[in-house]
């Protein structure tokens, strides 16, 4: 519905247009580098990215679609899903940024504000768990090899879910990621960014649901989450790069140290960029409620969908050696 009450129909091709063209995205980046590199057919590497491509296109899907059902039960005016496509593994190696669905009215009750919020990421999360032990019951444990492969980010979540499949794992040794593990961990991922209890974010939604207006001042200094990330990765995937450049110069560093200071930092640039440039427009707050009221149960919800951020973090989100 339109903030009129009209339906929303004017952006719907664009909607599907976009969804199509991410479910390419995602298959093209999610393709074996074994059959790229041994020159398969185009359709045949595309079609072979299935199996990273589809468990993640279904937890965006689920993510997305737990919104849209929450703010329709609601009746909160909000668009279908526009799809973010990203064919270029330079910039996404996912494929994709997510999705985001356009709430053109304001959220006038903390009841519904949580609902909604809290409903993507849930609902997301209720798939990505499963997926996650499936893949990792099929990512076998190998030795850590010295360079040329990626480590991705170490969350509380995902060092449970490890260790509850494979029991504990040698300090030389570590999951080499089955590609429906890898989608799980891409939704793990894409979740936590979206639930930093920073302004419009699912995670100040759900925030400014629990705490009203004291959210407000928290929120302005939520820049020091990505700031702070930046600073730690800095000071350990990226030192030997600075380390070098201090001692010898920039000419004398190697790829062995530009690889992983160039992913390490690069994850956390651009988030930082966002939350810097919303908090320097709108002050980082959250647009105010006239209802306020949470129910016992509600209230759980949103203590245990922050606590899934405190389980989800990482700070060093995927770094290549």
């Amino acid at each position: 519905m339109s903030q009129k009450g009209a339906p929303l129909l004017s952006g719907a091709r664009l909607n599907a247009v976009l969804f199509l063209l991410t479910v390419a995205s995602v298959f093209y980046v999610g393709r074996p580098a074994r059959l790229v590199a041994f020159g398969e057919p185009w359709y045949v590497t595309w079609l072979s990215g299935w199996q990273f491509a589809v468990p993640l296109l279904a937890i965006l899907v689920a993510h997305e679609s737990g919104h849209y059902i929450a703010a329709r039960i609601h009746r909160v005016p909000a668009s279908l899903p526009y799809f973010l496509p990203v064919p270029f593994p330079q910039l996404s190696p996912f494929g994709t940024l997510g999705a985001i669905i356009v709430m053109p009215g304001r959220i006038r009750s903390a009841r519904a504000l949580l609902d909604i919020g809290a409903a993507g990421p849930l609902a997301g999360m209720l798939l990505a768990i499963p997926t996650m032990i499936l893949g990792l019951a099929m990512s076998p444990v190998m030795p850590r090899m010295a360079s040329g492969y990626t480590q991705e980010g170490q969350s509380l979540l995902y060092i449970a879910l490890k260790r509850l499949v494979h029991g504990p794992i040698p300090a030389t040794h570590d999951v080499i990621l089955h590609p429906v593990a890898f989608a799980a961990w891409v939704g793990f991922f894409i979740t936590f960014l979206n639930l930093v209890p920073f302004s419009q974010l699912d995670g100040g939604h759900v925030a400014y649901a629990l705490f009203g207006r004291r959210h407000d001042k928290w929120s302005r200094q939520m820049w020091l989450v990505p700031a702070l990330a930046l600073v730690y990765n800095l000071l350990t995937a990226a030192r030997p790069a600075l380390t070098t450049i201090l001692h010898s110069g920039f000419g004398s560093l190697t790829n062995e140290q530009i690889a992983p200071a160039s992913s390490s930092v690069s994850f956390w640039l651009l988030p930082l960029v966002i939350v810097v440039a919303i908090r320097l427009r709108s002050g980082g707050t959250h647009p105010p409620v006239d209802d306020a009221t949470l129910d016992r149960k509600r209230r759980a919800v949103a203590i245990a969908t922050l606590a899934l951020f405190v389980l989800l973090f990482m700070p060093a989100p995927l770094v290549f050696y």
